[in-house]
């Protein structure tokens, strides 16, 4: 195992899988890329999904300090990435072009919707992912 994707929402159950993806990444001396997704709005155009990303880069850039701090004392490698679209396809298409060794995700989101909508993602993850995939729960 030498990368490890963290799909990151700031979510509790998203905070054990940063925590839990740095001791695996410690363990076996890998690097770890937290990934957040986007939801662009629908049907989306150029223009908005722009927008949906620079304001998803500002909210995630706050939690980035944080997660980068989390890394630096484990001396585990570490990057970050903000993308736009549907977050199972990102995730696992995110994971496979830039071929991760495992994925690890929390298995529910911050709001009542994002968690009926976040345990999907993590069900379309587990089935879809060419790597192996760690689903935490809060």
């Amino acid at each position: 195992m030498k990368k490890i994707l963290v799909a990151y929402d700031g979510s509790g159950p998203a905070e054990k899988a940063f925590d839990l993806a740095l001791d695996l990444a410690e363990h076996y001396q890998a690097g770890v890329c937290a990934i957040a997704v986007a939801r662009p709005p629908e049907p989306a155009n150029d223009v908005e999904t722009e927008a949906v990303l620079e304001n998803a880069q500002a909210y995630f850039g706050a939690m980035l300090a944080s997660l980068r701090e989390r890394a630096e004392n484990k001396r585990v490698p570490f990057s970050f990435k903000v993308i736009v679209g549907h977050p199972a396809e990102q995730i696992v298409a995110y994971a496979e072009a830039n071929d991760f060794d495992h994925i690890v995700m929390g298995h529910r989101g911050k709001t009542l919707f994002q968690k009926w909508l976040l345990g999907s993602v993590a069900k379309r993850v587990m089935s879809y992912a060419h790597c192996s995939v760690t689903i935490v729960r809060e």
